[in-house]
């Protein structure tokens, strides 16, 4: 039997603006509206970032919930996964919007180095993120950045801090982390195969290398 493939649609991000793209979605309503044209064309689970009114990255629950509750309303069926990343954002906001219960957030579980900055996800801001979203009955994606984080991930699974089965995301392509090669993100698969056999995965590539790792995940 074939594995059913799941499309995710990340229609923000963290660092882009209007800027750099006119098109990009920055507000409520232009998130919902991108998200539809996603699920419209087969995307079924959905990765938000919200965006203050100066286009900084945001940790607000009201904003959060406003593109949940549109893209519930639009998109019946879709999978919301709110992003708790620190990039511009406040370590002890990060996990503020849990208690709206989306089915997924993120949940990087280790600091990497980026081109410019250190991304701090010390051990007792990943538990705490983990712990809330148990309380709420949200499933961690854990995004890996670096290898120690799959090894991590696999660590709090076992003390019961993150639910089984995992679903791992490999980052590749920032410079600082991972890189996007085959053989690498080839030896991450397996090594997560091997320590948590009934974990499922997605992979990732920074800008124009997603559409390469789209094929390699096939």
């Amino acid at each position: 039997m074939k594995q059913p493939i799941v499309i995710t649609t990340a229609i923000t991000g963290s660092q882009p603006r209007k800027k750099d793209n006119p098109a990009l979605p920055v507000t409520p309503s232009e998130q919902i509206e991108s998200t539809h044209e996603a699920f419209e064309a087969g995307s079924s689970l959905v990765h938000i970032h919200v965006r203050d009114k100066d286009e900084n990255s945001s940790s607000d629950p009201e904003l959060f919930g406003q593109v949940q509750e549109g893209v519930r309303k639009h998109c019946p069926g879709m999978i919301i996964q709110f992003s708790t990343g620190g990039r511009g954002r406040e370590a002890d906001q990060r996990g503020a919007m849990m208690y709206l219960k989306p089915d997924m957030a993120s949940l990087a579980t280790g600091s990497v180095n980026f081109p410019t900055m250190i991304y701090e996800n010390p051990p007792e801001l990943v538990e705490s993120l983990a712990a809330s979203m148990k309380k709420h009955g949200v499933k961690p994606e854990v995004e890996v950045f670096d290898a120690a984080m799959l090894y991590n991930a696999v660590k709090l699974s076992e003390a019961g801090k993150i639910p089984k089965p995992l679903h791992v995301q490999f980052v590749t392509g920032i410079p600082g982390a991972i890189p996007t090669r085959r053989k690498l993100l080839e030896f991450l698969v397996d090594e997560l195969h091997e320590l948590a056999p009934d974990a499922t995965w997605s992979a990732m590539g920074i800008g124009g290398r997603q559409f390469e790792v789209n094929k390699w995940t096939l």
